[in-house]
């Protein structure tokens, strides 16, 4: 009855459960699958158009009765291009109008094989959304795919309505049609805020009290927003919060921050019955591989993502509900409909987050951001540059009134110090910024302009090389292929930094450390900016860092 195509069959899926029922089927070969497979679908009403140009505006004309979006599907190649017209059409009408396109296998185009031409896009700006699904070989092949369709579907009426493409390639054989059942797809909702105008969102709020094992995951936010009382009272105990220090105060009480070294002591049973049911996520990247694992290994029954552009993000792979909203004034808005009943899962992850240590390092780069971070006067700005320093710092406690700030956009080493010396420049308080060598030096140019004033203090962390790689687990580097990968060196800041006129100060072990430390975090403004630069041993602070969360574990 249905193709064994698994990315026709999650097509099928999600087109009827957004809703669409009007399809118009043009004939053709490479499309056989998607026909066969709509035609048998008894939700479907499908009208058969031979030619392609006049399919398109029939197609506009079935959408344009009553607003519904409607389909229309054809084989490779021109036929394809024959739409153009209407699609224009439909977009400058903002009518919601699906264009599915059977494709050759990507390989194929360009080889003069038959019916062939480049389909991904090929509409250009006219369209709202054009995706081209995957073959699907794979469980991260589905996944993709079903995300894809869910994209592509919701954009019809995103901001205005409008026409999208989804190119599906299919490789033979296709006439085949084993499957009696479509499956169970994941769909994707999207509430552009809680309005009854847009849809009635009172089932999402009494999801949102059915569940008990809640969990919020807060991404990095670059501000420090303080929660009305009577909201913090309302909402904090209903939730398990984490958060990492990039994440800033942008909950409504304490969080849990540890989350390295507190999943890094929970096994996989231990983890499996601390999976929430309900998982709410709001900001943007979050730092930790265990928690992206251990969400990814136990995903919730309902993934709920919280922001103002209301765009797809389905980091852990279970994402079902998208609001488009400031999440402020979401949490304002459900703190007064949660129900009064505190769960204890909350609790529960309190208890596990307490029970581990802080952490103690003997001298090395994980003890010089630990003796810097907990030792910073407040209130002041902290930058973090990326690779070992921003994932290190997580490790410690930070006082509440530091902004921290990281380029976590696309995690980089390059131009670090440059954004954390702009952002200072433009600024009256101390600005902190601990950075690794190769970041510092790949963007030493930073210092070279006379527009920043006396109030940075850099932290540079120097092992001679990319400690970050060291750490990978399951990579034995050979020596013939070390100083490729890890960029090994020998250079130090000191010349350049006095020759830039700031005060250089330096570290080789820890009394020098904390000598250096006690001018470093000096809490006003000094004559000039400073930079202490503090040398380690990359294979000892490995070893440390590993010996670390080996403890954890016991």
């Amino acid at each position: 009855m249905y193709t064994d195509k698994k990315s026709i069959l999650q097509l099928a899926a999600l087109l009827k459960a957004h809703g669409i029922r009007k399809i118009v089927l043009c004939p053709g070969s490479r499309n056989i699958p998607i026909v066969q497979t709509l035609a048998n679908i008894p939700e479907f009403t499908c009208y058969p158009v031979t030619d392609e140009r006049s399919a398109g505006f029939f197609a506009l004309g079935l959408a344009l009765h009553g607003g519904s979006p409607a389909a229309i599907c054809c084989t490779s190649g021109t036929a394809l291009l024959n739409i153009h017209p209407a699609v224009a059409e439909a977009f400058y009408q903002q009518v919601p109008l699906v264009v599915i396109s059977a494709d050759r296998p990507a390989a194929w185009i360009g080889q003069m094989d038959g019916q062939t031409l480049p389909q991904p896009g090929v509409f250009g700006s006219l369209v709202k959304k054009s995706v081209n699904l995957p073959e699907v070989n794979t469980d991260e092949d589905e996944w993709y795919c079903n995300r894809l369709i869910n994209e592509v579907l919701l954009e019809l009426n995103h901001h205005g309505k409008g026409p999208v493409h989804i190119n599906v390639p299919v490789s033979e054989p296709f006439f085949l049609l084993p499957v009696n059942e479509l499956p169970e797809a994941r769909v994707i909702t999207r509430y552009q805020g809680l309005s009854v105008y847009d849809k009635d969102y009172e089932p999402l709020i009494e999801r949102l009290n059915k569940y008990q094992r809640r969990m919020m995951v807060v991404g990095q936010m670059n501000l420090i927003y303080l929660f009305d009382k009577k909201y913090t009272k309302s909402l904090y105990k209903h939730f398990a919060w984490f958060s990492e220090n990039i994440s800033n105060r942008t909950i409504p009480g304490l969080p849990i921050k540890n989350i390295e070294p507190l999943l890094c002591s929970m096994d996989f049973e231990a983890q499996k019955k601390m999976r929430p049911e309900l998982l709410i996520t709001y900001g943007g990247h979050v730092i930790s591989k265990r928690l992206k694992k251990f969400l990814r290994r136990h995903p919730p029954v309902e993934h709920w993502h919280v922001s103002p552009d209301g765009e797809v993000m389905d980091l852990y792979g279970s994402l079902t509900t998208i609001i488009e909203m400031d999440p402020f004034e979401f949490l304002e808005k459900i703190s007064s409909r949660m129900e009064n009943r505190t769960p204890e899962y909350p609790r529960q992850w309190e208890a596990l987050s307490k029970a581990i240590p802080q952490a103690e390092f003997e001298y090395s780069e994980m003890s010089a951001i630990g003796k810097v971070i907990t030792g910073l006067p407040a209130p002041c700005s902290l930058h973090l540059a990326n690779s070992s320093a921003v994932r290190y710092a997580q490790l410690f406690d930070v006082p509440q009134e530091v902004e921290i700030l990281s380029n976590r956009g696309t995690n980089g080493i390059e131009g670090s110090l440059s954004t954390a010396i702009g952002y200072a420049t433009a600024s009256d308080k101390l600005n902190f910024i601990i950075i690794g060598d190769l970041s510092f030096f790949y963007d030493m140019n930073a210092l070279w302009n006379n527009n920043y004033g006396s109030n940075i203090r850099i932290l540079l962390l120097n092992n001679s090389g990319g400690e970050i790689f060291h750490a990978l687990p399951g990579l034995e580097l050979h020596d013939n292929a070390r100083r490729f990968v890890t960029a090994t060196h020998t250079a130090s800041a000191k010349a350049w930094a006095e020759d830039r006129g700031l005060e250089y100060l330096s570290a080789h072990n820890e009394e020098e450390l904390d000598n250096a430390t006690a001018r470093f975090l000096e809490p006003s403004v000094t004559n000039r900016p400073m930079l202490l630069e503090v040398f380690t041993e990359k294979d000892k602070d490995i070893e440390l860092l590993k010996k670390y969360y080996h403890n954890l574990k016991k």
